[in-house]
C-alpha cells in the first residue's frame, strides 16, 4: 500500500529557462541541434544552457569540433535580440580559453562578430566586444583583429560607447597596436585617445595611456603624440591619484620622448619634477616607468644638466628590490654622467 511521505531529498533543479541537458557525450551534439531549431524558445533554452557549460574547456573543444561555432555564426545574424545576446555571450565565455581563441581564428569568428559593432542592445555589443578583448590576448588572435581591418572601427567606436564598453575597447587595442598601429594612426587615435586621458574614469585614464604606449612604438606615433600635444597631459596624469595612471602615463612618455621633439615637448611640460616624484613610488611598474622616462629626458642637454643634481636619487634605486629598477637606474646614472 502506498503511503504520502515527504521525501528527505531536495526537489530536482529545473530551470525553465535553459534546455535539458542529454546525458555524457550525447550532451552537445543535442545542444548544437537545438541551436538550429526553428523554434525560438528551442534556440533561447539551448543557448542559455550553452552558456553553463562552456566555462569547462574540454566542452570548448568538443562544442568546436561538433560544428557550434558554425552554428553560433548563423545566431548572430538572429532578429531575436535575446538569442543574439546569448550566442555572444556563449562567444565570450568560449574565448576566455586558448582552445576556443583558437577556434575562432580557424572559423572567421572576428568577422563575424564585427556586424554586431552597431546592434542596437547594449549587452550584445558588451559580449562581442568581451570577446575581442580575450582574443586579443593571444597574439595571432591580436593579429587577426588588426589583419580584419577592425581597428578604425573600434577606434571609432571608443568615442560612442557607454563607458564600460570604452574599457573594453581599450583593453583590446592595446594588444593590437602592440602588433601593428598603422591603421589606428591613420584613424586620428591619438586624439580619441587624448580625449579618453581627460576622463573622470581613472580606469579609463590609465588604459588610455597604457594604449598610448602601444601607438608610441613606431615613429608616426612618437610624432603624433607630440603633435597633438598630448605629452603636457601625459605629465598632468603623472600626479593622479591612481598609481596605474602614473604608471602608463609615465611609459607613454618614455616613448614620446625618444624623439628630440618628445624630449623637448616634455622639458618645456616641465616634466622632469613630477617624474622625479614617481622615484619613491612603492610602485615596482611606476618607479621602473619613471626612472625610464628621466634617462630619455637626460639625453638632452638641458635635461641631463638638470638631472645631474639628481644622481644620488638614482644611486638609490641600484638597492631597488626590484632588478629591472636597479638596471634602469645604472643606465640612467650612465647617461647623466656621460661627458661629451
Amino acid at each position: 500500500m502506498a503511503h504520502a511521505r515527504i521525501s528527505m531529498y531536495l526537489p530536482p533543479d529545473i530551470d525553465p529557462t535553459k534546455a535539458a541537458i542529454a546525458y555524457g557525450c550525447r550532451a552537445l551534439p543535442k545542444l548544437n541541434k537545438e541551436l538550429q531549431s526553428e523554434d525560438l524558445l528551442t534556440r533561447q533554452k539551448a543557448l542559455v544552457a550553452l552558456c553553463d557549460l562552456m566555462h569547462d574547456p574540454e566542452y570548448v573543444y568538443e562544442a568546436i569540433n561538433i560544428g557550434c561555432l558554425e552554428s553560433l555564426k548563423a545566431l548572430l545574424k538572429d532578429a531575436d535580440s535575446l538569442v543574439r545576446i546569448k550566442a555572444t555571450e556563449v562567444l565570450y565565455i568560449m574565448a576566455t580559453h586558448n582552445v576556443g581563441r583558437n577556434g575562432f581564428l580557424q572559423h572567421d569568428i572576428i568577422l563575424a562578430l564585427s556586424f554586431l559593432l552597431s546592434d542596437p542592445d547594449p549587452l550584445c555589443r558588451y559580449n562581442l566586444h568581451q570577446a575581442y578583448k580575450h582574443l586579443a590576448q593571444l597574439p595571432a588572435g591580436a593579429q587577426g583583429i588588426v589583419n580584419s581591418g577592425l581597428i578604425s572601427s573600434l577606434v571609432w567606436r571608443l568615442q560612442r560607447e557607454e563607458e564600460n564598453i570604452q574599457e573594453v575597447i581599450l583593453d583590446t587595442l592595446a594588444p593590437c597596436l602592440q602588433e601593428d598601429a598603422t591603421e589606428a594612426l591613420s584613424s586620428c587615435a591619438v586624439p580619441f585617445l587624448k580625449q579618453k586621458l581627460l576622463s573622470a574614469n581613472s580606469d579609463v585614464r590609465s588604459k588610455a595611456a597604457r594604449v598610448l604606449i602601444a601607438v608610441s612604438f613606431p615613429l608616426e606615433g612618437k610624432n603624433q603624440v607630440w603633435q597633438y600635444d598630448v605629452i603636457p597631459i601625459l605629465v598632468h596624469l603623472l600626479k593622479d591619484e591612481d598609481a596605474e595612471v602614473r604608471a602608463n602615463a609615465a611609459g607613454a612618455l618614455m616613448y614620446a620622448t625618444v624623439t628630440t621633439e618628445g624630449k623637448y615637448a616634455a622639458l618645456d611640460a616641465e616634466a622632469i619634477g613630477p617624474l622625479l616624484e614617481q622615484l619613491s613610488s612603492p610602485v615596482n611598474k611606476v618607479r621602473l616607468n619613471a626612472t625610464k622616462a628621466l634617462t630619455m629626458l637626460a639625453e638632452a642637454p638641458e635635461g641631463r644638466k638638470f638631472l645631474k643634481a639628481q644622481v644620488p636619487a638614482f644611486r638609490a634605486l641600484e638597492l631597488d628590490q626590484s632588478e629591472a629598477v636597479q638596471r634602469a637606474a645604472s643606465i640612467a646614472i650612465k647617461v647623466i654622467e656621460w661627458q661629451p
